[in-house]
């Protein structure tokens, strides 16, 4: 899913800006829209503040307020979460506000925001959109596990699966109970190179007997203590085949594409290939 924010001021137009994008996203796929709401969570899903979005084609919306309060449910529902929810069901999601996040943005008039811009503009009416689209779509898209599993399942070949197997690497705190608690991984890549040998893994995963559809996914970026890293998932005929691809699709991953993580502890910061003993 390929993620965009549309941020300014309150009266810059930003609603506008999402009515234009999701009518003509709609046209690529399917679109999701998050609104930063200031206030109580007190409308439905019907109410003023996301049905210009859904009359524009956004097929889900949602609401989120600061502090994780999000409207219709009652529970905990951060900017992350909400993303997290769409991305198992839409191609594109297209958030209003956040000027503060670190998501990709087109910025309507004069407001500071948090990098990176995308596109700026005074007004809608002055925004390129076909280069915005475009922009969008050249981005790295976000998944989840529950995404891709999504997208194996939809292989034309998944009447022939018996197995779904699925890897989930995770930032853990600390190895052992003394070690300075480690507060966040960063992982940086090999721009072009990674994307490549990541394809060729997959490919060649994906061509053995038994084996129908393969997908993987490393973050990059900062990553934070208890959070996922990296996905394999595998779609095969039976459980063996499903099994042994899942674990050679992650050991090949680590050992030959070229990402490359910093970690960060309460103590210490430092890259781990200036620390293999680390």
């Amino acid at each position: 899913m390929h993620v965009v924010s549309v941020v300014g001021n309150s009266d810059a137009g930003k609603t506008t800006v999402v009515e234009a994008l999701a009518d003509r996203l709609d046209d690529r796929g399917s679109v999701g829209t998050i609104k930063h709401l200031t206030h109580d969570p007190d409308v439905d899903t019907d109410g003023k503040d996301t049905a210009r979005h859904r009359a524009a084609g956004a097929r889900e919306t949602y609401g989120v307020v600061d502090g994780g309060d999000w409207f219709g449910t009652g529970v905990d529902l951060t900017l992350d979460d909400a993303l997290d929810r769409l991305a198992s069901r839409h191609d594109y999601a297209v958030v209003e506000g956040f000027s503060d996040s670190a998501l990709p943005k087109v910025a309507v008039g004069d407001r500071d925001v948090a990098a990176p811009v995308l596109a700026r503009a005074p007004t809608p009416s002055a925004l390129d959109y076909d280069a915005v689209l475009d922009a969008i779509d050249a981005l790295e898209p976000r998944h989840t596990l529950e995404s891709l599993v999504a997208d194996v399942t939809s292989s034309p070949h998944a009447d022939r699966a018996g197995a779904i197997a699925t890897f989930t690497g995770r930032v853990r705190a600390r190895d052992e109970s003394d070690d300075p608690e480690t507060t966040h991984l960063e992982f940086e890549k090999y721009d072009g190179v990674a994307e490549d040998r990541m394809t060729a893994i997959r490919e060649d995963l994906q061509a053995r007997d038994g084996v129908l559809a393969v997908r993987m996914h490393h973050r990059t970026g900062v990553v934070e203590a208890g959070e996922d890293i990296v996905f394999v998932v595998v779609l095969a005929g039976h459980r063996r085949e499903a099994f042994r691809t899942v674990e050679d699709g992650i050991d090949r991953l680590k050992d030959e594409v070229p990402l490359f993580k910093k970690e960060v502890t309460v103590d210490d910061e430092f890259w781990r290939h200036d620390r293999p003993d680390a």
